[in-house]
């Protein structure tokens, strides 16, 4: 289940008790890192065990896109595309990308260990009702984001390679870019 929601909610709250701090005329590259530090660290609390829906993702997109909006006193009715909003702001999208990384640390932490949590991951502890012929979509569970790309044998042998774990999914491990039809 994710929590983005309740976070998302947290961190506007928090947002606007200091929005005159975010607003300000501090220099545009000390505002974002105060954003990035104070509201988005509420909004993404608990990020790496969130299995991400679509919806969850859309929501947490226009999350971000929201706090640039107003560090940048952009209302509604202004119509400015979000696309301009990040190039004032000198910014990408970035919050998905977060999650992800904090997700990858995560997980390759526990693969390494040999841990109750391992096994629950694994699913070698029973404890699931059977359900056969469920109906509709197949549920996404925690590692299905990490295996898209890979299946989990391979994400276990690099989990237990350090290096290579980070040159996986730490710096390289970029920022989502949409490309947009014009």
């Amino acid at each position: 289940m994710c929590r983005a929601p309740f976070f998302i909610a947290i961190a506007k709250a928090e947002f606007n008790k200091k929005r005159a701090l975010f607003t300000s005329t501090l220099d545009l590259e000390l505002r974002k890192k105060l954003v990035k530090c104070y509201v988005w660290s509420i909004a993404l609390y608990g990020a790496e065990t969130w299995t991400l829906q679509a919806v969850d993702q859309r929501q947490l997109e226009s999350f971000e896109m929201w706090c640039w909006r107003r560090m940048e006193k952009i209302i509604w009715t202004d119509h400015v595309r979000n696309e301009e909003v990040l190039l004032r702001v000198k910014e990408r999208r970035y919050i998905l990308h977060e999650i992800r990384k904090r997700k990858a640390n995560w997980i390759g932490h526990i693969l390494r260990r040999n841990c109750l949590l391992q096994q629950v991951i694994e699913r070698k502890i029973k404890g699931e009702r059977e359900v056969t012929g469920r109906r509709g979509r197949r549920r996404r569970k925690l590692l299905d984001d990490l295996k898209e790309r890979r299946g989990y044998c391979h994400l276990k042998e690099e989990a237990l390679d350090r290096t290579m774990w980070r040159a996986r999914f730490g710096r390289g491990f970029g920022p989502v870019v949409r490309q947009t039809a014009k």
